[in-house]
């Protein structure tokens, strides 16, 4: 326990209530003079892609099967229980290979293959010409200023040999249904084309588009972005539902099983340090819930006790809060 959470602990107020509790619902104020260190991983801005990849933990068998991908080239299909750690295993292979941050495709419903390829702001060039006053509207020079490349577009264009990009596509079941279909040719090309640049022709045969996570550009050739090397995919999945079998084919496949206890002291060690006895008490408690199917957890809520035991007087009632069943279910 830090100094400053020993302070919010301990320090008495008028009401004999310790610190921590900075709302009591009274509606008397009481200006707070500073708040109390958030878990690290709730440290913004941004948490720190390199704290996510250094507390990672995966099994010898798994890092195995990351391994056959890396050498294969081939995307890695991860699926597994929530909070088992899919999305933080991309920071982990970057971070350790030395490959930059990753970068991220968030998946949702709306989500179609050209928006991981690339967006192409018309209207803003529309505008941008009407009040450019004398300059002439079929001026085609200036199209790169409103293409960039998404995160796939990305990932296949700016990847090298010595430092290919990693890049992670963030809950893919949760995609159309024809977004794994549509992806095929890509995995299997490792290229694919622009049609507004492919128009241009040989009159702008070179156009230089922005790209995500960066303010530099990349050439495009012809309207084609093709990859000198394929980048280190990982797609996440929940296993909301099926994906095709051609698709399958062409992924390695990797089930996160929940951790077990020796791996959870080591991920609350990790981001937390030796917490002793209690915290000791507290992952028996979590691993008892969690595998006599008491209730469905995340590793993270682990993580969110220990942290608040290092500061609260974590009783019954208020741990049953923090480790209720993700599936809503009812408290044990």
């Amino acid at each position: 326990m830090t100094e400053r959470q020993n302070a919010w602990k301990d320090t008495p107020v008028t009401d004999g209530t310790s610190n921590w509790q900075l709302y009591r619902g009274d509606g008397e104020p009481h200006p707070v003079e500073r708040m109390p260190e958030p878990p690290p991983w709730r440290r913004f801005p941004a948490q720190g892609a390199e704290r996510r990849a250094r507390t990672y933990r995966i099994t010898p068998d798994e890092v195995r099967i990351v391994n056959a991908a890396l050498h294969l080239r081939r995307p890695l299909l991860v699926t597994g229980p929530p909070g088992t750690g899919k999305s933080s295993l991309a920071y982990s292979i970057a971070h350790e290979l030395g490959l930059g941050e990753p970068l991220r495709w968030d998946i949702n419903s709306r989500t179609v293959l050209a928006d991981g390829l690339y967006r192409y702001d018309a209207v803003g060039r529309l505008r941008d010409a009407r009040l450019g006053g004398d300059r002439p509207q079929e001026d085609e020079s200036d199209i790169g200023g409103y293409l960039q490349l998404g995160a796939l577009g990305t990932a296949l264009a700016t990847s090298r040999p010595d430092r290919p990009r990693v890049l992670l596509v963030d809950e893919l079941d949760k995609g159309d249904i024809d977004l794994p279909n549509d992806l095929l040719v890509v995995f299997e090309e490792g290229e694919f084309r622009i049609p507004e640049l492919a128009r241009l022709g040989e009159r702008h045969p070179e156009v230089a588009v922005m790209v995500e996570g960066g303010r530099e550009r990349h050439t495009v050739r012809h309207g084609l972005v093709a990859c000198p090397e394929f980048p280190i995919v990982v797609l996440t999945s929940n296993g909301e539902r099926d994906f095709p079998p051609a698709f399958l084919r062409r992924c390695l496949r990797l089930d996160l099983k929940p951790p077990t206890g020796e791996q959870l002291r080591d991920i609350v060690r990790a981001h937390l340090g030796d917490g002793g006895a209690d915290v000791d008490t507290l992952i028996d408690r979590f691993l008892t819930r969690r595998d006599t199917g008491q209730a469905v957890l995340a590793t993270d809520q682990l993580l969110n006790a220990v942290h608040l035991l290092s500061g609260v007087d974590l009783d019954d009632a208020l741990l049953d809060e923090v480790l209720r069943s993700i599936d809503g279910g009812q408290l044990p």
